[in-house]
């Protein structure tokens, strides 16, 4: 599902279902961060770590611990560039060569009607009236669950380059659908703070795809090289 929104210098391995059977074990400072953990974190972070360790065997990188970092994000080795995502009975994966693109950033949600009031805490008042639009025409997902991936996805790319904090009102995002197929499309993120700089240009919108299917909505944000 990752796959298809994503460029082709980019390796991704998803995993379904809540079954840990056939993953790899975590590393001794992995098993460390999530020492006190639920059960629920420690089998999600196991898995989604597993399915990192598999995307870098395709890259032909040796499998190395990740460990989460500043505000969580995923360290990864030197020389590759990466996002992961989880929810429940899905986790996912996508890694490159830091030198095919500059970040990247992948999340999945449940294809459901976010929690009452978090839409108005994520939306932009130009968002929101968009959201409206797209479900009064394609009714068949939903478009806030949506709208919080994208958010997602643009941070995840956002945070490896600039190590800020990016707002959900720091970025308006424009979902665009596919005409011969309502429930996949390309996203646009107008960043409305000062971007990073990237091959010495700032960056100001971060580009896309989305997909709804199997019961999930997934987004996929790359930046590329200049």
């Amino acid at each position: 599902m990752i796959e298809e929104l994503l460029p082709e210098c980019v390796v991704t391995v998803e995993a379904h279902g809540q079954d840990e059977t056939g993953h790899t074990p975590l590393f001794p400072e992995e098993e460390a961060a999530v020492a006190r953990a639920v059960a629920k974190r420690r089998r999600e972070f196991t898995v989604v770590r597993s399915c990192a360790r598999r995307a870098m065997a395709k890259l032909g990188v040796p499998p190395q611990a990740v460990l989460p970092g500043e505000r969580g994000a995923p360290v990864w080795p030197d020389g590759l560039a990466g996002s992961m995502t989880h929810c429940d009975g899905y986790c996912a994966a996508a890694l490159v060569r830091a030198a095919d693109l500059a970040s990247l950033g992948i999340d999945a949600e449940p294809d459901g009607p976010l929690p009452e009031g978090v839409l108005a805490a994520v939306a932009l008042p130009a968002e929101a009236e968009r959201l409206a639009r797209l479900a009064a025409d394609h009714p068949g997902v939903h478009w806030d669950r949506l709208l919080f991936s994208a958010k997602e996805s643009v941070y995840k790319a956002w945070f490896p380059l600039t190590g800020r904090w990016l707002d959900f009102s720091e970025a308006d995002i424009r979902i665009a659908v596919d005409p011969a197929d309502p429930r996949r499309g390309t996203l646009l993120a107008t960043l409305l703070v000062p971007g990073p700089l990237v091959g010495g240009r700032p960056v100001t919108a971060f580009a896309g795809r989305w997909s709804a299917r199997r019961g999930l909505v997934a987004s996929a944000v790359t930046v590329p090289h200049g």
